[in-house]
């Protein structure tokens, strides 16, 4: 009933060639608990008209939460994914993991208030973190610019303030559900490419999230780039990738050169204004992400590259150095129908794709047996 269309018992009984009394008590256990909602009647092919049946996005509520290094966002949305109400807000996630997920919690806790929903309505919460999540237990793994979180139990910290499940992924793989979800739901492979602090990226293969054997699937900026030379990562090794093509890093390397650049987003701001060595400097970034991004088209033959964060927002620089190496270096059999294109959902996409792991969960067919049984009880 997901894909939105109203139908009749007798509509589902031909479709899942279940028996009528099944379908009939699996309608009234979901009308009973909101998930479905009468949507008007079939017409008629003669005496009464049959009712018809939809599902009921706004029964209940899913928490979405992108941490990043510097900034967070929180959204409250519906069982489809629409956002209801959010907060934006500057944090340090050096801090460390109790005094992000206590403001987590309380800004929840008050996004629920303000659209005027209750605690029994939440569903679920999900997270992404700005480094290597162990997704089976949610707990980061080693994050390099996480002091104080490894191995910290999130999901027990923010379900005791806002009730559970909390599922918790890299901030990474959510962005690619979201914009997944959102603006690919047909696409069967994509790959999803974060340039900010950091540099990652996340893998949809046969219309699924590709996590790997401990989660950590999709680590690019920590594969060794092609010029990275004897550049220190903050991992400790040399020549990363994220050394030489996040937004810290072409600050740095402007700065060398006598050219101020606060930041990420003054960076961005100088490329907007027409400074030429910061365009070049983000062009050159392109280029060795997309070193590394040839040899991902050669492995994994995606049909969709997609390029977020935030130095996206300053899109044709960075996607014009990307596209002259995947186009010059890979297969045209790989690249004859690839589409390299900056990310659609903005600063959403995060948030998005939280509350899609959730919803996910929450309506897998085992869980919603599980609710329908501990709601009958």
């Amino acid at each position: 009933m997901r894909d939105g269309t109203p139908r009749t018992r007798a509509e589902l009984i031909a479709l899942t060639g279940l028996a009528r009394s099944t379908v009939g008590a699996r309608v009234d256990a979901l009308l009973g608990v909101g998930l479905l909602t009468p949507s008007g009647e079939a017409a008629s092919t003669g005496g009464r008209p049959a009712a018809r049946f939809a599902f009921n996005p706004e029964a209940r509520v899913v928490i979405g939460a992108d941490l990043g290094a510097t900034h967070a966002l929180v959204a409250l949305t519906d069982l489809s994914g629409r956002v209801i109400a959010e907060k934006a807000e500057a944090i340090d996630i050096t801090q460390g993991p109790v005094v992000v997920l206590d403001w987590l919690v309380r800004t929840g806790r008050a996004l629920m208030r303000s659209a005027g929903r209750r605690r029994s309505e939440l569903v679920g919460v999900g997270i992404g973190l700005p480094g290597p999540v162990e997704h089976s237990t949610g707990r980061p793994a080693s994050p390099p610019i996480m002091p104080g979180w490894d191995g910290y139990d999130v999901p027990a910290h923010v379900s005791a303030g806002l009730g559970g499940p909390v599922l918790v992924d890299n901030d990474v793989n959510i962005m690619a559900l979201g914009e997944h979800a959102s603006i690919y739901p047909d696409v069967e492979h994509l790959v999803f490419v974060k340039v900010a602090t950091g540099i990652g990226a996340g893998i949809v293969s046969g219309g699924r999230l590709h996590r790997g054997a401990q989660g950590s699937a999709g680590d690019l900026g920590h594969v060794a780039a092609p010029h990275g030379g004897d550049v220190l990562c903050t991992c400790g090794n040399l020549g990363c990738l994220e050394a030489v093509a996040s937004g810290p890093a072409i600050v740095k390397a402007l700065r060398a050169q006598g050219i101020e650049a606060t930041d990420s987003r003054g960076l961005i701001a100088l490329a907007k204004a027409g400074d030429m060595a910061a365009s070049s400097a983000i062009r050159q970034a392109g280029r060795e992400i997309g070193e590394v991004l040839a040899t991902c088209v050669s492995m994994l033959n995606p049909s969709v590259i997609v390029v977020g964060g935030i130095l996206a927002q300053s899109a044709e620089s960075l996607l014009a150095g990307v596209r002259e190496i995947v186009y010059g270096r890979s297969l045209p059999l790989a690249t004859g129908n690839l589409q390299i294109v900056a990310a659609r959902t903005g600063d959403h996409a995060g948030v998005i794709g939280a509350a899609t792991m959730v919803i996910q969960h929450v309506l897998s067919a085992d869980q919603v047996e599980q609710y329908l049984v501990n709601t009958a009880s």
